[in-house]
């Protein structure tokens, strides 16, 4: 569903059209939203509670875990290298290449991105803390992986805990 979604609003800023924020996904910050969405009672009564992407600065939540967009991690560095010259084997596969960011879709939170800009910094709701940025061109991932569109938060401006 999400990836959907993204590609759909990708396919629009494509065809020069103004991206359409009903199609965002919902705030994850707004309380009564986090409630209803997040935790589900289990066949045994118990309550599930799921991932969230917490601002490290003022603790709002930014994101859900159902907001991720998974990705398959590229070569690193090297997918990168053309001309340069590398120590070693260029075809080992075997370094472990760790993605620094994760990649959500858009939500109404990203102001940025609801003003119709075409790149720029994502700031948390709250505190304006910069978390992250967005480019409807991609943006490439740590791990050597180029996504499309793009609204990249920064592991290290954001905390993980459950909702």
């Amino acid at each position: 569903r999400n990836k959907k979604l993204t590609v759909g609003c990708g396919d629009c800023y494509n065809r020069g059209g103004k991206i359409d924020s009903s199609k965002f996904g919902a705030d994850p910050g707004l309380p009564v939203e986090v409630v209803s969405a997040n935790k589900e009672a289990s066949p045994n009564g118990e309550v599930d509670c799921r991932p969230a992407y917490r601002c490290r600065k003022c603790r709002r939540v930014v994101a859900l875990q159902e907001n991720v967009l998974e990705h398959m991690p590229g070569e690193g560095e090297t997918a990168f290298d053309w001309y340069k010259r590398r120590g070693g084997n260029p075809f080992n596969k075997s370094d472990d290449f760790g993605c620094s960011s994760v990649f959500v879709e858009p939500l109404k939170w990203m102001t940025a991105v609801e003003e119709g800009g075409l790149e720029g910094k994502l700031s948390c709701a709250h505190c304006e803390a910069r978390l992250g940025y967005f480019d409807w061109s991609g943006i490439r991932c740590s791990c050597g992986s180029w996504i499309t569109p793009a609204f990249q938060l920064h592991k290290s401006r954001v905390d993980v805990s459950t909702v």
